[in-house]
């Protein structure tokens, strides 16, 4: 096992969302996460870890849909905010924090919190979106209503200012400062806003051609040149459904077993990760929290696990 030199504390935070998307069960994805050991295995790995428990989330049972195009967006907003507020914190107190989902709305709370921290300490935010789909739906273009699928707009500063404003301004990135992988499943609206905009996207058409080295290499070393923190957002479906099945939206030809490792091990190579998430895990779905578990290994190569 590796031994870990920088011992800095890492805050584990549960996201138990599943109000963003349509299928149920990703709420539970923290405490499959937690199941599959993920705790210790960054603690053998020389970490201090703090498990700060989860957010409390009113479940749908309680609430009912007031806009078909932004579904329970008073509660994901609310709960958002919450985060945001513990991820920021951590942030100040010289932490980690690694936030477990849950559904990706995730993103708008974490995002929104480390964009405060990085505003204030006058850095300049980075984000690493790894996922099967663009999440550059707002209100007017999305076709499900499901929030899940408009983090990242928000994030941009488009879209409902009740989600672009979370902490109280936007946006909370730059353009140039974004970069999409693995993404495999674009709406055709999305589509035109990423053109518009000239966001960095790497399909897995890309991944396929110019291999995924080239690709994470490329990715950190451009954004490092231009920012003080790097965020990585993780989407479980970003994988391959045969790898991880255990997801709420899964797009087949994902990434692989090795291309997914290939991802965290560069980007821990790199050491300019400053923050982590991980979205979508469904053990509903799933066999025998198989994904989870495959889920606490990335998590572990990210943060410096090698085989050697």
């Amino acid at each position: 096992m590796n031994k870990v030199k920088n011992t800095k504390r890492i805050d584990v935070i549960g996201f138990p969302m599943d109000l963003g998307a349509d299928r149920r069960g990703v709420d539970m994805g923290a405490s499959a996460l937690r199941i599959a050991g993920i705790e210790n295995k960054l603690i053998k790995m020389g970490y201090d870890v703090v498990d700060l428990g989860d957010i409390y989330i009113q479940n749908q049972e309680k609430q009912s849909v007031k806009h078909t195009k932004l579904k329970y967006l008073k509660e994901i907003v609310k709960t958002s905010e919450e985060l945001a507020l513990m991820v920021e914190k951590s942030l100040d107190a010289g932490h980690f924090p690694l936030c477990l989902g849950g559904d990706h709305s995730i993103a708008l709370g974490s995002i929104a919190g480390i964009a405060a921290h990085c505003k204030k300490s006058n850095k300049r935010l980075g984000v690493i979106w790894i996922d099967a789909h663009s999440d550059m739906n707002t209100e007017e273009t999305t076709p499900s209503g499901n929030i899940h699928g408009m983090p990242v707009a928000a994030a941009l500063g488009l879209g409902n200012e009740a989600l672009t404003h979370i902490k109280g301004f936007a946006p909370k990135v730059e353009p140039e400062n974004i970069a999409l992988l693995g993404i495999r499943s674009i709406d055709s609206r999305e589509r035109k806003t990423i053109q518009d905009l000239n966001l960095q996207v790497y399909t897995m058409t890309d991944i396929d051609r110019k291999g995924i080295n080239f690709i994470i290499t490329k990715i950190l070393k451009e954004l490092k040149e231009r920012v003080d923190h790097i965020h990585v957002s993780f989407d479980l479906d970003s994988v391959d459904p045969d790898v991880a099945p255990g997801v709420g939206t899964p797009v087949p030809g994902g990434l692989s077993y090795r291309e997914t490792h290939l991802i965290m091990e560069t980007i821990a190579e790199c050491g300019c990760m400053a923050s982590l998430e991980i979205a979508e895990t469904n053990p509903i779905l799933d066999n025998k929290n198989r994904s989870a578990e495959f889920a606490a290994e990335l998590v572990a190569s990210s943060m410096g696990k090698r085989i050697l």
